[in-house]
């Protein structure tokens, strides 16, 4: 998972109200559009204010959690194999991260890379400032020779500058299983509007995180720590921060399920009573029937032949193909 936010350059006004300037603007939308629809929703990327973040990263270190350790180790064991695959003509190359955060797993590429003195740009992208400028000072500090081109910007923006700046050939790298949090449709978009901004013979390295027994991804999902339902509650404190409502958070509960049919893994806040929730900022209030849902997360899982089919479906070529010791996560190349 990956935070991008935006925040208001000034206060707004809205139907006479006054919200204040560091609140993300998508938030205040998604908050007014989201509590009024049938079911109720709330998108996942609005989870990470630091809080958030912050419970994100004891998720990570969680026994039951096993998609960070699992893609750690595929870049960690087979780095000689990925490099191979990114110079196969030992060209020089720019490593494009879209929303490279603080670039964890990136590093122990960039740091085999640096101590195999391969000729390559590293040009992290994100929408955080603030996360940019410490990966950037982190991985100056690191490795002071490495080539840095840093780009606070979002993904397809970010792809057309770098294409007009430079002719180097591109290998983006999308990891973490962000992809899973798009329906079909928007990754279908999504690898087409990057089919669109890369040259024949770039490379995109996607996470993708693999159908297995349902109760292993049942578990990370519903941690005995409780870890994933605080991290799921917390979005109802940053709510009641940021825009003055009143949630109880002890009046709604986590759920999780997964759906081995269609490899969907859900996240839901469950009303445990009727109640109405008044939002000051929007001027708004809520009301919940007992055991209402408020969708807050999808996270798809793939097989191998989803994957390429998605590959055929946008254009690409599917011509690398890294697994973990346990078979749970793949690390695959598309090729343009």
């Amino acid at each position: 998972m990956a935070v991008y936010r935006n925040t208001f350059s000034e206060s707004v006004n809205s139907d006479s109200l006054t919200i204040s300037s560091d609140v993300d603007p998508a938030l205040v939308e998604e908050v007014r559009t989201g509590l009024q629809k049938t079911p109720k929703s709330l998108s996942s990327m609005f989870f990470y204010d630091a809080e958030g973040s912050r419970l994100f990263a004891e998720i990570m270190h969680s026994p039951d959690y096993y998609l960070t350790r699992s893609e750690y180790e595929i870049l960690d064991t087979q780095k000689a194999d990925i490099l191979r695959k990114f110079t196969p003509d030992n060209r020089p190359f720019e490593l494009v991260e879209l929303g490279a955060g603080d670039g964890l797993k990136t590093k122990i590429l960039l740091g085999y890379f640096d101590l195999q003195k391969v000729d390559f740009t590293y040009a992290p992208v994100d929408i955080s400032v603030d996360a940019l400028d410490d990966l950037v000072i982190d991985v100056r500090k690191q490795w002071p020779g490495l080539q840095l081109n840093p780009r606070h910007d979002d993904y397809f923006s970010a792809l057309e500058h770098l294409s007009t700046e430079t002719d180097s050939r591109k290998v983006v790298l999308f990891l973490g299983s962000n992809i899973g949090n798009f329906t079909p449709e928007e990754a279908i978009n999504f690898y087409q509007q990057l089919y669109n901004r890369l040259q024949p013979g770039d490379l995109i390295l996607t996470g993708f995180d693999l159908q297995k027994h349902p109760a292993v991804i049942h578990a990370a999902y519903n941690d005995r720590q409780g870890l994933t339902r605080a991290f799921n509650l917390n979005l109802l404190r940053r709510i009641n921060r940021e825009l003055e409502a009143d949630f109880d958070l002890s009046a709604f509960d986590h759920y999780e399920t997964y759906n081995p049919e269609n490899g969907e893994a859900r996240s839901y806040l469950v009303s445990q009573k009727a109640q109405t929730v008044a939002i000051k900022a929007l001027d708004m209030s809520v009301s919940f029937c007992y055991g209402e849902i408020i969708h807050t997360e999808i996270s798809r899982k793939f097989n191998r032949i989803q994957i390429e089919q998605l590959a055929q479906q946008t254009g690409f070529s599917m011509t690398g193909w890294f697994t973990d010791c346990k078979g749970y996560f793949a690390d695959v190349v598309f090729e343009r």
